[in-house]
């Protein structure tokens, strides 16, 4: 099957040009040949073109080469992510080495084998897309970007603790320093992650964020580090890491703790050297993308109890911001309501809908176990289920504020009430584990690993 990919071949040897063209039609679905490189930017204004297959020379008897680098730089004008591959003759070959430090991709000596042309133009094909790949990422990043006004328009509340993360916040972004942010589920680690980047240098960079608690062992190399085509069975083409997607720009890691202790080697190895080897290739390869790491567990104490690497929490928390819960900030909750309540209101048409004085001094005394994302769908689900012109108790559905009240709470065991927590909103959500996981502020990985701790 034909790659969909445009190429174009620029040589005045006709019979040269002819039979790369016919070589390479069996393989791509677009290949045009051009014998004067005038009609570059002409050929150019009618397409775009992945590879260009670029003789060195076109005056005869010329063997400096200039022309080539004088039409690669126009290429690269025209198309910055186009690949130039360069025809040379053995002669040319340390000029070639030099067009390439110019940015050309590669380059074939004459008379070329058949097999390493082939194998040179696929290379170059799958690094245009890639290129292509990144900046169309980087490009709906910066619409992102564009659209929120303030640098910490998602971070609601005006209590001294969240005052205290917004002032660490500004003064981090302004460095390139790797940053823990901790805190109890549904505080809003990822908010803060986001914030960071926004008001940093690297703001109309891309941001991406990896769930650390869904990918698998077997996985985690190739998905952070990128892996070559044929360096395992599923690996039918080359596929760019994490690490280096966020090139220039930030890598949120999320759910930290829950790696294992032989992927936290690999990821210290990493942050180390400042370099990925995908998996299968041989050379290590640079990155630069901002390190902002988050974990709802304990992470000395795991140091302390042999569960969590001394050397890699060194590394990832030169600044740790953490996020205060929701009853320590109670008096952010009428903020937070009123800002879900317009998000609702607009969302399901209850356009008139208010919440009274009791309701808002009923989400006062409740503590929030779940922080803001369970008084986010709170509040969804109350909207959703009023009736009338203003929230009533029994749309909130958040039980009785007094959690002695609940026999399952009785013990102030962690681990007696994390299982009762997850039996029971399992139970809540009649075994839907994504909606349960949700409202537990876990990735379907991570509820699945305690269920299975607990024998649920």
């Amino acid at each position: 099957m034909k790659e969909n990919g445009r190429i174009l071949i620029v040589d005045d040897d006709n019979y040269v040009m002819l039979s790369i063209r016919i070589l390479l039609e069996q393989h791509y679905t677009d290949v045009r040949g051009i014998n004067n490189p005038l009609q570059i930017e002409s050929a150019f204004s009618e397409n775009h073109y992945d590879v260009v297959i670029l003789d060195m020379n076109f005056k005869a008897g010329e063997t400096e080469g200039r022309d080539g680098l004088r039409f690669l730089n126009q290429i690269k004008e025209l198309s910055p992510t186009t690949s130039v591959i360069f025809i040379t003759a053995y002669g040319e070959i340390n000029l070639a080495i030099e067009a390439i430090k110019e940015g050309a991709f590669d380059f074939l000596v004459k008379p070329w084998q058949n097999e390493k042309l082939l194998s040179t133009v696929s290379a170059a094909f799958r690094l245009n897309r890639s290129a292509k790949e990144i900046e169309q990422l980087t490009s709906k990043q910066k619409v992102l970007n564009s659209i929120l006004d303030a640098p910490f328009s998602d971070i609601i509340g005006e209590s001294d603790a969240i005052k205290s993360v917004l002032s660490q916040i500004e003064k981090v972004a302004q460095t390139d320093a790797n940053v823990l942010i901790t805190g109890e589920n549904g505080t809003g680690k990822e908010l803060v992650a986001r914030a960071i980047h926004r008001s940093s240098h690297r703001s109309q960079e891309v941001f991406l964020n990896v769930d650390m608690g869904a990918i698998t062992e077997t996985l985690f190399e190739s998905e952070l580090f990128g892996h070559v085509k044929g360096s395992f069975t599923d690996a039918k083409t080359d596929r760019t890491g994490k690490f280096e997607a966020a090139n220039g720009g930030s890598l949120f890691l999320d759910e930290l703790g829950n790696l294992g202790l032989p992927l936290q080697a690999k990821l210290l190895r990493v942050i180390q050297d400042q370099q990925v080897v995908p998996v299968g290739a041989n050379d290590a390869r640079d990155y630069n993308a901002r390190l902002i790491c988050a974990t709802n567990a304990n992470l000395s104490k795991m140091v302390n109890e042999g569960g969590f690497r001394q050397d890699l929490l060194f590394r990832i928390n030169t600044i740790e911001i953490k996020l205060p819960a929701l009853r320590e900030r109670l008096e952010d909750i009428p903020l937070l309501a009123d800002h879900f309540l317009a998000r609702f209101k607009s969302k399901y048409g209850k356009k008139g809908l208010f919440i009274p004085d009791n309701i808002f001094k009923r989400l006062m005394k409740y503590d929030w176990p779940g922080n803001i994302r369970e008084l986010q769908h709170t509040l969804e689900r109350a909207v959703i289920m009023s009736d009338g012109k203003q929230l009533q108790v029994g749309d909130l559905a958040i039980g009785n504020t007094n959690q002695a009240d609940s026999p399952q709470l009785a013990s102030l065991n962690l681990e007696e009430l994390e299982k009762w927590a997850i039996e029971s909103a399992v139970k809540k959500h009649q075994g839907n584990i994504s909606n349960a996981a949700a409202e537990l502020g876990l990735s379907r990985g991570a509820m699945y690993r305690r269920m299975e701790k607990y024998e649920l």
